[in-house]
């Protein structure tokens, strides 16, 4: 399920969830919106996979 693998994201990162929804979905309530039921489409799903995917590679890099 997307918003566990987001939770988890947030957790090992300490980033804030409205920046995470800026960043990974242009949308600040992104994550609010997904612990209420919010049902993402499937290319936002993929688009804020590969946001998670890709800031893990990079992020242990600097």
């Amino acid at each position: 399920m997307l918003i566990r693998k987001i939770e988890r994201f947030l957790s090992h990162h300490g980033m804030p969830r409205t920046r995470f929804g800026r960043l990974a979905a242009q949308d600040p309530r992104f994550v609010d919106d997904l612990r209420n039921g919010r049902e993402p489409r499937p290319a936002t799903e993929a688009r804020v996979e590969h946001f998670m995917n890709n800031y893990r590679s990079t992020s242990h890099v600097a």
